[in-house]
């Protein structure tokens, strides 16, 4: 069911918020230890908070949330929950306050579930950098989720939550939304605070939802988005909310594919693409071609950026504060190296490597303040397209999910399959990706429509029209 009709059938009686929640928990206990897409179940916590929620629909002070199932990605900081971002360095760490996101859905009396798996520190995009296993595809348990909110991704796609919250850095959200046949929004920078959201990198980072559908997403973002005070890049909440638009006309929208982004892709995504533009076609909208032509640069400039702040942020983590700590080390350096290198896992220590790198002063120039002039010309020409277009349609990614063990050892195909996806948090734009066809395996296959700043209320509209006339296959567990 959908997030609206399980609000009505909670406040209107035909279901209990501990009746809805013990049913997700079942359904965890009975399909996720082949899935793998939790870290931490939060089975008492969350029975104890379906029944504060069932006294507040009880006496008719629900809001959209209350009692609502949601599972929460780990690396958003939970209150006395275990939060690992999926890593040795934070296996036992637990939180003593809630990530702003989490604080305002506590505040409507949602219903969390657990911690789900992911990339180690939210680093990678297959989700199998994580310390406690990699999460599996439910459409083929033999193919990655994606990533890094792979866990996040396969508990919606799979049933094992109503949405999920997750985060996104360079395509984090919507890649596994992609390979697991769901919809994945990335906010505008700035729209939901990150405030207790462990950073990776803090001009890249946006906290994102996981959902069936392009209306749900757009709900749970009314839930948490919005000013905060701990958050000085955060932007207030648009008049209406962002499902205002959903269900009305769209004739007349400017819709813009750009060229490159179907040039690198496979034969089978940049066919679903296509149709889905004449689809739109179909319905009144422009189609027009247009160009981005710094997309050749886009990767590698997002990995010097993003390894650069990840460099910065990880140094926090030494295992004297917090964290893994060795029991290596006869003096304060050699603790420090120890912890670092048991604590860290092998992707993450590559971008901190990489990162100092592009930091040195003998390779800033070079490196660092080149992806910087690159990120100013993917925002300049994002506003060239703009000018002309409403909306950007591109493919979420260059492939459908692929088979576990095929291309996470090679990180310039790892890398590289975050073409489509990285220019929009290099320039802050929001985004959203949603099911458009399925490949000859049957796995999914992920378009996006990017739209300007701060208008997710317009992408949210576009892609809930394409969602209606199109069934999206239940996965079979």
């Amino acid at each position: 069911m959908d997030l609206c009709e399980l609000r009505k059938k909670l406040d209107g009686g035909d279901i209990g918020a501990v009746e809805l929640t013990k049913e997700y928990l079942d359904r965890i206990k009975r399909f996720d230890g082949e899935i793998n897409s939790y870290i931490t179940v939060c089975e008492a916590e969350a029975i104890a908070q379906a029944e504060a929620a069932q006294q507040v629909i009880d006496k008719g002070g629900s809001k959209p949330m209350t009692g609502i199932p949601l599972s929460v990605k780990d690396n958003i900081c939970t209150n006395g929950v275990r939060t690992t971002c999926a890593s040795r360095m934070l296996e036992d760490h637990i939180p003593i306050y809630d990530a702003s996101a989490v604080s305002r859905l506590k505040n409507e009396n949602f219903v969390m579930l657990g911690k789900t798996n992911m990339d180690e520190f939210a680093m990678g995009g297959s989700s199998q950098t994580s310390y406690f296993g990699g999460p599996k595809n439910p459409y083929n348990t033999g193919y990655v989720t994606g990533g890094s909110s792979g866990g996040a991704a396969a508990s919606v796609a799979a049933g094992l939550c109503a949405a999920a919250l997750g985060s996104d850095t360079g395509g984090s959200v919507r890649q596994p939304s992609a390979f697991c046949g769901v919809t994945g929004l990335k906010p505008t920078y700035g729209t939901v605070s990150r405030w207790g959201l462990i950073a990776f990198a803090s001009s890249l980072d946006q906290i994102g939802v996981c959902a069936l559908s392009a209306a749900d997403a757009g709900y749970v973002l009314n839930s948490i988005c919005g000013r905060d005070c701990n958050d000085a890049t955060t932007s207030p909440i648009p008049s209406g909310g962002y499902t205002s638009a959903v269900g009305s006309d769209i004739s007349g929208i400017r819709i813009g594919v750009p060229k490159e982004f179907l040039d690198g892709s496979t034969d089978e995504v940049k066919a679903a693409v296509l149709e889905a533009a004449e689809y739109y076609r179909s319905l009144g909208c422009t189609v027009k071609e247009c160009s981005l032509p710094s997309l050749e640069y886009a990767v590698s400039a997002y990995y010097l950026i993003s390894s650069a702040e990840a460099a910065s942020n990880l140094s926090r983590f030494d295992g004297i504060k917090y964290g893994h700590r060795s029991g290596l080390g006869e003096d304060y350096n050699e603790l420090i190296k120890s912890s670092r290198s048991e604590g860290f896992g092998r992707e993450v220590k590559r971008r901190i490597m990489l990162g100092n790198y592009a930091l040195c002063s003998g390779y800033y120039d070079a490196y660092y303040n080149n992806a910087r002039r690159i990120r100013t010309q993917i925002r300049k020409e994002y506003a060239d397209i703009f000018s002309e277009c409403d909306v950007i349609l591109t493919p979420t990614a260059p492939s459908p999910a692929y088979r576990i063990g095929v291309q996470e050892n090679d990180p310039v195909k790892m890398y590289q399959a975050d073409i489509c996806t990285v220019t929009v948090n290099i320039a802050g734009l929001p985004a959203i990706s949603t099911t458009c066809g399925y490949s000859a395996e049957g796995m999914p296959i992920g378009m996006s429509l990017i739209g300007r700043a701060f208008d997710e209320k317009t992408i949210i509209a576009v892609c809930d029209r394409f969602e209606r006339d199109h069934e999206r296959r239940e996965c079979v567990l």
